[in-house]
């Protein structure tokens, strides 16, 4: 009960923050999800996004453990039921992830791993979002977000013990487009396999992503080009 209110706390504060300072434009390609618990997988163009994601479903987020050495705030993400992903220990992020999916929690999970290029583009894929999918089975839903970059707040902290780069997009268009579920079948050790899903998942995260930047642009061009 206490990770649930202290999640359902956190989701009504980014509902209302997002409300009043993001320009939030949110497209679904079907309004009616899968039932039962879901892989989201999305771009990465800001440290926004492992908080903005939540509007869209209830989850637990593979975040960089970085956040979670923030006082407080960390206590808090930790308690809310995220996920920490620790340089060097992906695999236990990915197990812990796995654990939740079976026990019927959605996950998200950014499998450009670190965030897209700030001068535009994407990263290639690491495997981990293709290999949850394979091992559990559970229904990937694609998502491409679209942010001006060059209103993100550049952010440098210490508390990891060396500079960590951070950068936060606090106001402006957000562009989210939801594609259809995808289910992807086959053996998660055959790495050939693994590496042909991440890339159509990346396909496919790209591709909403485009749309999400066309349509921001069409709607609020005045604010993108300020």
């Amino acid at each position: 009960m206490r990770k649930n209110a202290l999640y359902m706390l956190g989701r009504a504060f980014i509902k209302a923050y997002s409300s009043l300072l993001l320009k939030m434009d949110v497209h679904w390609y079907e309004r009616r999800l899968p039932e039962g618990p879901k892989l989201f997988v999305a771009n990465h163009p800001s440290a926004t996004d492992p908080f903005v994601i939540h509007l869209l479903s209830h989850m637990s987020v593979m975040i960089t453990a970085n956040a979670f050495s923030f006082p407080l705030f960390g206590s808090y993400i930790r308690g809310a039921g995220q996920i920490a992903v620790i340089p060097g220990q992906g695999e236990e992020a990915l197990e812990n992830a796995r654990r939740l999916l079976e026990a019927g929690r959605s996950v998200g999970i950014f499998p450009e791993g670190t965030f897209s290029p700030q001068a535009g583009g994407f990263h290639q894929p690491r495997t981990g979002a293709a290999r949850l999918a394979l091992t559990t089975g559970v229904p990937v839903i694609p998502v491409g977000i679209y942010l001006p970059r060059e209103r993100s707040l550049k952010i440098v902290s210490r508390l990891s013990g060396r500079p960590t780069i951070g950068y936060w997009y606090l106001h402006g268009p957000y562009g989210i487009t939801v594609g259809q579920a995808m289910r992807f079948h086959g053996n998660p050790g055959d790495k050939a396999h693994v590496q042909s899903i991440s890339q159509s998942i990346m396909h496919w995260i790209r591709s909403l992503a485009h749309e999400s930047e066309q349509r921001v642009r069409r709607l609020l061009p005045a604010q993108v080009a300020a």
